[in-house]
């Protein structure tokens, strides 16, 4: 049995101001390093962890840093793992989007919206099938008794989750969540090729 375990990246400056961030290199708050502290000392004292994945972005980079200082394990930083590019609304507030651009509005054009390509930026359905396709590969080559530590976005984790539940993409992103630092935990048998949620959007470290 492979133990993978995601988590989402600590609070940032823009998540504090509910705005989109893409692939800005938003900074962690005092609270986003704190959370990732604690993060850091759940891990330790529940898993023993072989290595870690992590997207490449500069909140997840962050948040790694804090990460090891509570465990060592290698790290391998990868853009499959990125939150979805939002092109030209990056640094856009939540609420002004849906007000200026509705046909990007999940809640209002449902799956429409998810196969729409913000300007100079992805779809949804871009950003699910790399994460997917990642996971895969992630599945086909880990070890049985690994545990695997991967760092990542709330949209990126929502999607995946989505995947294994046989659920659209716009359900995946309006009725699920994932807070700054959560756990989510998953248990691959190899035998089956059976994948177990074990827990999810877990935040009682915090």
């Amino acid at each position: 049995m492979t133990t993978i375990v995601i988590v989402r990246h600590g609070e940032t400056t823009w998540n504090r101001q509910q705005r989109l961030q893409g692939w800005a290199p938003t900074p962690l708050t005092d609270l986003g390093r704190e959370q990732a502290g604690q993060l850091g000392a759940a891990l330790t004292e529940g898993y023993d962890i072989d290595r870690i994945l992590s997207s490449d972005l500069y909140r997840t980079e962050e948040t790694v840093e804090i990460l090891r200082e509570h465990f060592d394990a290698h790290v391998t930083f990868e853009s499959a793992w990125r939150e979805r590019d939002i092109g030209i609304y990056q640094g856009l507030q939540f609420d002004e989007l849906l007000e200026r651009f509705p046909e990007h509005d999940l809640g209002e054009t449902g799956s429409e919206a998810a196969y729409r390509r913000t300007e100079s930026g992805e779809r949804l359905v871009d950003v699910r099938d790399r994460v997917i396709e990642r996971w895969e590969t992630i599945l086909a080559g880990c070890e049985s008794r690994e545990t695997i530590l991967i760092v990542t976005h709330g949209g990126p984790i929502r999607l995946l989750l989505g995947y294994l539940k046989d659920i659209d993409i716009a359900e995946s992103i309006m009725e699920q969540s994932q807070e700054n630092c959560s756990i989510n935990e998953f248990e691959f048998d190899h035998k089956t090729d059976a994948v177990r949620i074990v827990r999810e959007n877990d935040t009682s470290h915090c």
